[in-house]
């Protein structure tokens, strides 16, 4: 799998995030800040959100927060991780543990340009693409 390295701000809900993300791909949590650790200002109600963490396992990088109290998230189309396989059966499990409780946009499948492909939107609202080339 080639490396990827979004950041994403999962509006209050990275740590849970996360842990789906180490479900599906093995790997650890690698840091996790609050606002409080930082001791950055911000509303009571905000101070255990996550003001960074980060989540790597073999090329994979992804770094999260639950984003700022000003600034809700929207979750959804705003992004897309395109990941690029080399082995078949490694694609065809990320593929299926990705999808647990989201939606399958675009089953695996060979595709035009001699790779097998596939796209799903996660349960928190996260667009994948998934190509492995033949």
């Amino acid at each position: 799998m080639k490396s990827v390295n979004p950041y994403i701000d999962f509006g209050g809900r990275a740590r849970e995030a996360l842990a789906f993300y180490q479900h599906c791909f093995g790997g650890e949590i690698l840091a996790q800040m609050t606002y409080a650790d930082a001791k950055i200002d911000c509303p009571p109600q905000f101070a255990n959100n996550v003001l960074h963490s980060e989540f790597r396992s073999d090329a994979i990088h992804l770094m999260a927060s639950d984003g700022r109290a000003d600034q809700p998230a929207t979750v959804g189309n705003n992004i897309m991780l395109s990941l690029a396989f080399s082995d078949a059966g490694e694609q065809e499990q990320a593929f299926n543990a990705l999808a647990e409780g989201g939606t399958v946009t675009l089953p695996l499948h060979d595709a035009f340009w001699g790779a097998r492909f596939g796209m799903l939107v996660d349960r928190f609202g996260i667009h994948w693409m998934l190509n492995c080339q033949k």
